[in-house]
């Protein structure tokens, strides 16, 4: 995606679409994680795409430990991607973003897993639950295993690997 310029509190492509995004960097438990995600206005919602590189390889759940990946991905109440407690990091970007006041699996910040292959995830999907300007300063986190999208409040998606303030 090429940003072109920038006004106000949006990028714009050169199609004159406006576009928000975030740089996600790993935290303490995944430390190679990388990538961007990007949010282009189009008619009727918003086209999410990322592109994330570094995540751990996929383990199964066991007795005792819950899977590794496919990784939860959502959008986090807030812009604050400070790792805290690093066997614990990126709780000071809140829970999920929830602006409507959804159960969960129906949260606006609630978005399809990411399935690592070979440490590599490439996706874009449609959302009609917001505009990009409408997640200005809120965080994406991917976390370290699937989301289930029915415990409540957060789908039980386990520890916080990767954080990127939208902007």
């Amino acid at each position: 995606m090429n940003l072109m310029n920038y006004s106000g509190n949006c990028w714009f492509n050169a199609a004159g679409r406006k576009i928000t995004y975030a740089i996600i960097k790993g935290g303490p438990l995944a430390p190679n994680i990388n990538g961007v995600v990007y949010f282009v206005d189009i008619p009727e919602g918003t086209q999410v795409c990322a592109n994330v590189n570094g995540l751990p390889p996929f383990k199964p759940a066991t007795n005792s430990s819950d899977p590794i990946g496919p990784h939860g991905f959502h959008i986090h109440e807030f812009g604050n991607c400070e790792v805290g407690d690093p066997s614990n990091p990126f709780q000071l970007a809140g829970g999920h973003w929830n602006p409507d006041n959804q159960p969960h699996g129906n949260h606006a910040g609630d978005f399809p897993v990411l399935f690592s292959n070979n440490g590599a995830a490439r996706t874009c999907f449609f959302t009609n639950r917001f505009k990009p300007w409408e997640v200005l300063g809120k965080s994406i986190i991917i976390h370290q295993s699937p989301d289930d999208y029915r415990s409540q409040p957060a789908g039980d998606a386990g520890k916080r690997l990767a954080c990127g303030v939208i902007q």
